[in-house]
């Protein structure tokens, strides 16, 4: 009975697999991250994120957190020009990206932030996060381990922007996301959540756009 179950419970898995592959494939930006030679579709929400809020210019420094597979990090450098640089984090390894310093490892660890300061030589003009949570399919806890995601992001802006730099995290909507978004708006200029036409029609994605970063003491005494 037990192996009649599991057997069932792979079939059910193995095809909404293939329901979800075929519907990827069918997805517009899929298609067109492909022709054009991005490594994600998520490339068209950063490319709508910088049109409407500019985020990202000529000559930054760019930190990339949750980088893989790399299709931010791409973009990111042809905004940036040569002038600019790009770092590219994350856990697993990312396969090389011209013109992009990939770094592998967990941004809470010390010796991670240790030698991410040292590519960037300690301070960058924008931090940018496209980090998701494994997803559970319970919503409340997608929600909580987005905003651990979002929190730990916001730790990394605020060791390394420079003052009127910029900020993008992504998380999931939920009664958590307001405090989180009112904490962020105490230590910039600026603070909008944007969902971007590229974001899948059903999911709870939405990405906190902050812009100039006000420093450490200003944002300190805000808190």
């Amino acid at each position: 009975m037990r192996y009649a179950t599991l057997k069932v419970a792979e079939h059910l898995l193995l095809s909404v697999g293939r329901a979800w592959i075929k519907t990827r494939k069918r997805d517009h930006y899929y298609r067109k991250a492909k022709a054009e030679g991005y490594r994600s579709r998520a490339v068209y929400k950063l490319m709508q994120i910088n049109k409407r809020f500019r985020v990202i210019h000529p000559g930054d420094v760019v930190v990339d957190l949750g980088a893989a597979p790399g299709g931010w990090a791409q973009l990111s450098r042809e905004l940036v020009g040569p002038r600019g640089s790009v770092v590219a984090l994350d856990l697993v390894r990312i396969a090389p990206i011209e013109g992009v310093s990939l770094l592998q490892g967990d941004l809470r660890e010390e010796s991670t932030m240790d030698r991410l300061l040292a590519l960037i030589a300690g301070e960058a003009e924008c931090v940018l996060s496209d980090m998701s949570p494994r997803l559970s399919g319970a919503h409340s806890l997608d929600h909580a381990r987005s905003i651990e995601l979002a929190e730990a992001a916001l730790m990394v802006a605020e060791k390394v922007l420079k003052p009127k730099g910029n900020f993008v995290t992504k998380l999931f909507q939920g009664d958590m996301y307001a405090a989180f978004r009112r904490r962020v708006a105490r230590c910039f200029t600026a603070c909008r959540g944007f969902t971007p036409p590229a974001s899948p029609a059903r999911s709870a994605e939405i990405y906190v756009v902050a812009k100039e970063w006000l420093g450490p003491r200003q944002a300190r005494r805000n808190l």
